[in-house]
């Protein structure tokens, strides 16, 4: 003799109207806005201003209380006696940090090669005693447009420059170029470089001999 058992399963609950739904959905975003979009935010800045107050704070440049630059943005120089940057494709104005941008130029782009050229003219004609061979950071602008650093060769190519302008052996413009000589990040990423507005700052602060 077979004995069946019936065994009653309760279907899930089922919501009772869309408003319900809404009102949990909307709950939901309130929650998450205020996680994600208020309270991280904060606790990610505060962090920062502990640990990296200098950094957090857009890494400014101060003297005599006033803030004159960052060192994450650079800025144009065309003085002989200070380096050159990079050029830069930003506008309405060079080192523009409110529209960073590249020129987006290819490299048969004529546009390209006349702003390279305008820069080897300005470079030589600067400095017509120099015949070394141009650095290429010298006459193409980065991807941002607001790179700060040149290269070790690019501020070697302009010691003879500088130090002639200035009145200073070119051994002491070295030195300084070489106290501002950043290496690679952790020893292998990047690649060694100068910040101009910062080499550019203590040579002002030199007088000459």
């Amino acid at each position: 003799m077979t004995v069946e058992t019936k065994i009653d399963v309760a279907a899930p609950p089922i919501p009772s109207t869309l408003t319900t739904l809404a009102g949990q959905a909307a709950g939901m975003l309130a929650v998450l806005t205020l996680i994600t979009g208020v309270a991280y935010p904060l606790a990610v800045t505060g962090i920062a201003k502990v640990a990296f107050p200098d950094q957090a704070n857009g890494s400014l440049i101060v003297k005599d209380q006033k803030v004159i630059g960052s060192t994450l943005i650079g800025q144009p120089f065309e003085d002989p006696k200070h380096f050159w940057s990079r050029l830069s494709a930003t506008t309405p104005g060079a080192y523009n940090a409110g529209a960073s941008t590249g020129s987006n130029l290819g490299p048969t782009n004529e546009a390209l090669t006349k702003n390279a050229k305008a820069r080897v003219d300005a470079l030589q004609a600067a400095d017509p005693e120099n015949k070394a061979p141009i650095p290429v950071d010298l006459v193409t602008s980065s991807a941002s447009g607001l790179d700060p650093h040149i290269s070790p060769a690019a501020a070697e190519y302009q010691v003879h420059r500088v130090a002639k302008a200035r009145g200073i052996p070119e051994e002491r413009i070295r030195a300084i170029v070489a106290k501002h000589t950043e290496d690679r990040d952790l020893g292998f990423l990047g690649e060694r470089r100068v910040n101009v507005l910062l080499l550019n700052l203590e040579l002002d602060e030199h007088k000459s001999p």
